[in-house]
């Protein structure tokens, strides 16, 4: 899986990159450094620790910064399959979920169906400016270095 998402922070395992799609804010993909891992079976304990401490981590930053509600994490690789031969990574999708608007730079974001699954129509997807995906991978650097330190 090639990361083309722009970087918020990283472990030694783990990638965080913040995705253009900003439906809901925050939203990031964590993907596994590790190349030709296809399975949330093949993940080391190594991996597997260092990925529980960065949820905790990650989501505390979230929590401080934005005020987020709650957290939808999913690991599907469906996409993956589409290709033939098929190359999956394990990668997760992080959407943080509020029951709350959230302003910034002028902006509101509302979470458009809190408590319920996220939308899945790409035709519904709000995409940020380069500019508000910088503000908000800084607005959770921010809260970074109290988790990571």
């Amino acid at each position: 899986m090639q990361f083309k998402k722009k970087l918020v922070f990283e472990t030694e395992y783990w990638r965080v990159g913040l995705a253009e799609e900003q439906t809901y804010l925050g939203y990031c993909v964590v993907a596994l450094k590790r190349q030709g891992c296809g399975d949330l079976a093949e993940l080391t304990r190594e991996e597997i620790l260092d990925f529980l401490d960065l949820v905790r981590k990650f989501e505390k930053a979230l929590r401080e910064t934005f005020h987020v509600t709650m957290f939808n994490w999913s690991c599907l690789m469906n996409n993956a399959y589409q290709l033939t031969p098929a190359k999956p990574h394990v990668h997760w999708h992080v959407k943080p979920r509020y029951d709350h608007k959230v302003e910034l730079m002028g902006e509101v974001f509302q979470d458009p169906n809190f408590g319920h699954h996220y939308i899945l129509l790409e035709d519904l997807h709000r995409m940020a400016s380069d500019e508000m995906q910088e503000e908000i991978i800084a607005k959770i650097q921010e809260s970074l270095p109290l988790q990571l330190g």
